[in-house]
């Protein structure tokens, strides 16, 4: 059999060493001593080759306007949504689609082959932020599959206007439907009427939920109960839920079973709930991120993803996902091998069986959608944060990153 690409000495996330043979654009093959015969040969000496990485939750809409945004002036409130808000009405589709390309190249050139993207609708925007990152889908498919959430981040019952622009994104591509319930008058109905919505466009959901310091009240206990009652596990996700972080353990642990049973994920968002939480006190800072490890450990599917990058919610960032996990892995002490490599699949396979994506990995028929990392293993590429040198989309080469060389004197 004659290979298009193969990559050579390679070592996969297992610890098994093979070569990786790939042919119209699917893996063919995997073992020792592949033919090599007219194949474009990847040389990866012994370095980790992972399917590629998974962004479960980022904002390509709102991406790169922390220029445009007044500057922060206290420390609680934040007041992110609001600095986020009042420059909404500057948005144009060219601008959010120049914007969302600059973010978007970014997180490919980091080893991200599929993403959702949320997406926020409501008069101010109307649907120019949805229609700014929908036109990146078809544009850049040879590198990134991407789904779009909409979502009513201001608001959707007591902002009216907002269910109109949402259904008409549903009809016009969006293939899933988020959650904000915050920031509505009454959390609980914005909650059931996307459930409702959700079954009847038949499209999963992923919703901002439980931010905030104090677990006297989790909106999630009710997503758990609607996702039962709508027959919707394994197509519902939960980011931030930083509620989570102050809970006692054995409260958390019967909060991690109902979560199990219902078939609801988590996705911790380290770099945005780190730099807004905790913003009410003035000393012993609370870390503000959920322990997806543990929660892990007691059947809840887990990720980690970047959420806003270059915004009033996030001023930091540059979508390097393996950034994230070693972030996410410094802030919630869990930095041992098995932890790390349990982390590892939070932007991998726990990512990809998130987004129902049951042709993900590295095996035989499926696409060839693959990182080489300047590593030898998941867990040193976590601790030391290491820098992807090649990405392939369905077996054609996406990026190219040189390794460093050092120039020693003769």
């Amino acid at each position: 059999m004659g290979f298009d690409l193969l990559l050579r000495d390679a070592r996969l996330p297992d610890g098994m060493a093979a070569d990786i043979g790939v042919k119209g654009g699917l893996i063919a093959a995997i073992g020792p001593g592949l033919p090599t015969e007219g194949a474009e040969i990847e040389d990866c000496f012994g370095r980790l080759v992972s399917p590629g990485f998974v962004e479960t939750h980022i904002h390509l809409d709102k991406t790169c306007t922390i220029d445009r945004c007044p500057c922060e002036t206290q420390r609680f409130p934040h007041g992110a949504m609001q600095r986020v808000s009042d420059i909404k009405h500057t948005f144009t589709v060219e601008d959010v689609t120049s914007r969302a390309r600059r973010t978007l190249e970014k997180c490919i050139s980091h080893g991200t082959t599929l993403m959702r993207t949320h997406a926020e609708v409501d008069p101010k925007v109307g649907l120019r932020g949805f229609e700014g990152v929908k036109a990146l889908v078809e544009a850049y498919k040879w590198a990134i599959d991407i789904e779009i959430c909409v979502m009513p981040q201001e608001g959707m019952l007591n902002n009216p206007g907002t269910e109109a622009l949402m259904v008409a994104a549903l009809r016009n591509g969006a293939r899933v439907i988020g959650a904000a319930p915050t920031y509505d008058a009454d959390p609980s109905a914005q909650l059931r009427r996307i459930f409702e919505l959700a079954r009847e466009f038949d499209v999963d959901i992923d919703m901002h939920v439980d931010s905030g310091a104090s677990a006297q009240h989790l909106d999630t206990r009710l997503v758990c109960e609607l996702t039962e009652k709508y027959g919707w596990g394994g197509r519902v996700a939960c980011g931030h839920l930083t509620k989570l972080s102050v809970m006692p353990l054995p409260d958390l642990d019967e909060m991690a079973k109902r979560m199990a049973d219902a078939g609801v994920a988590l996705t911790v968002l380290p770099s945005t709930d780190l730099y807004l939480g905790g913003r009410e006190r003035d000393h012993r800072v609370e870390r503000s991120l959920a322990d997806a490890n543990r929660l892990h450990r007691q059947g809840v599917l887990c990720s980690i993803s970047s959420n806003n990058i270059l915004n009033a919610f996030t001023p930091l960032g540059d979508g390097q996902l393996i950034r994230q996990a070693n972030l996410y892995a410094n802030v919630i002490q869990h930095a041992m091998p098995g932890d790390l490599r349990d982390t590892w699949q939070f932007f991998t396979t726990n990512s990809a069986k998130l987004m129902r994506r049951r042709d993900y990995g590295i095996a035989v028929g499926n696409p060839a959608d693959l990182a080489v990392i300047d590593a030898a293993d998941p867990v040193a590429a976590i601790r030391e944060i290491a820098p992807v040198l090649a990405g392939f989309k369905r077996g054609r080469r996406s990026f190219t990153r040189a390794p460093v060389v050092l120039h020693r004197p003769k």
